[in-house]
């Protein structure tokens, strides 16, 4: 079968900022023949996330990511349909993902690294599946819940940096849903801070790009800071760790602002900050989503309840065409997106 399918073309350099032409597409001769176990899928959209930055290093610095190889396949979220099957589990017409599906129009994949998918937990938006209603959903949900110490009727205040992004917009939202009376966004726009007031609901939002965000913060946040959700990293978490109260909670889901800086993670805090961490008692545990898999079901089923009954607001940045992942990349990378980042590689789920 001829298939198209993205190779890493180059690697953009620890300390570089990752280009669409780190990417190559190239049309390539394989074979059709589907083995005992395995299946053939006709992929529909895969997702482009943060924590690719990682992979395209040679030494992603962690033991749980490993890099993507020079000329080979890129791999990450997909969702796709089942053309053929040899496995028990599947059969044709069955909806897939996983997190490991390589970025082909096609591809004869192991069985066991696919979860079946059902389309009426989304109503239909598969694309959710890689989204709100898939990891980073789950990432901003378990998050909250096991980071955040959120007690409902206590007057919490939350902060979400990086506010408008895949997470950040979802955090703010279930901040809200388990009991938060205040959450204030930070993001790089005024479209972005306009999207989270007006349609995700937040109560504040500040374009970290203009004016003071200190200053900002602490009229927005007037009773201080109990909850942060951290997307970012840098100066932005080191603005508001100082205004964090005594016994809050970060959650630190990401570090953008240092991906394509060599340095360990989490990233240390600078000293002034990382004493007012320690004198307030304030908790920033590394957090890993993987290893809260035994609440994964339940958490999918609460995230789609949440979603068909209008509370919690989802919102894509829709690319087509395989050709465009490393632009889509590039992008997701500089925060030309506002919620999670997709590209739609095919539309088509007939059979």
């Amino acid at each position: 079968m001829i298939v198209q399918r993205v190779v890493l073309n180059s690697r953009p350099g620890k300390n570089g900022h990752p280009v669409a032409e780190n990417f190559r597409v190239e049309e390539v001769n394989l074979s059709d023949c589907v083995n005992e176990g395995q299946v053939q899928v006709r992929t529909l959209y895969l997702s482009v996330d943060p924590y690719m930055r990682c992979r395209m290093n040679e030494d992603t610095g962690s033991d749980y990511i490993t890099p993507w190889q020079l000329s080979q396949v890129v791999d990450g979220g997909g969702v796709g349909i089942i053309e053929e099957s040899k496995h028990t589990n599947f059969m044709k017409g069955d909806f897939v993902t996983s997190f490991y599906w390589p970025w082909q129009t096609k591809v004869i994949l192991d069985g066991n690294i696919l979860e079946k998918v059902d389309p009426q937990l989304v109503d239909g938006h598969l694309s959710y599946f890689l989204g709100a209603i898939g990891m980073p959903g789950l990432t901003s949900l378990i998050g909250v819940q096991e980071k955040g110490h959120i007690t409902a009727g206590s007057n919490q205040t939350m902060v979400v940096s990086g506010a408008a992004g895949a997470c950040g917009s979802l955090a703010g939202q279930i901040g809200r849903l388990l009991g938060c009376s205040r959450v204030v966004g930070i993001c790089g726009t005024p479209e972005k801070c306009l999207f989270l007031t007006s349609e995700l609901g937040f109560d504040a939002a500040i374009n970290y790009k203009e004016g003071n965000v200190a200053e900002q913060l602490h009229k927005l946040c007037p009773a201080g800071v109990d909850v942060y959700f951290d997307n970012v990293g840098g100066d932005i978490s080191d603005t508001v760790i100082s205004q964090m109260n005594q016994n809050s909670h970060i959650i630190l889901c990401g570090q953008i602002s240092q991906y394509n800086k060599d340095v360990p993670y989490p990233p240390p805090l600078p000293p002034a900050i990382e004493a007012i961490q320690k004198e307030r008692n304030i908790t920033r545990e590394r957090f890993l989503v993987l290893n809260y898999k035994d609440k994964f079901e339940f958490g999918i089923l609460q995230l789609s309840q949440w979603f068909k009954e209008g509370k919690l607001k989802i919102k894509e940045t829709m690319i087509n065409g395989l050709e465009n992942m490393g632009a889509a990349f590039q992008s997701m990378m500089t925060g030309g997106n506002i919620g999670k980042q997709i590209v739609c590689i095919s539309g088509d789920t007939s059979l």
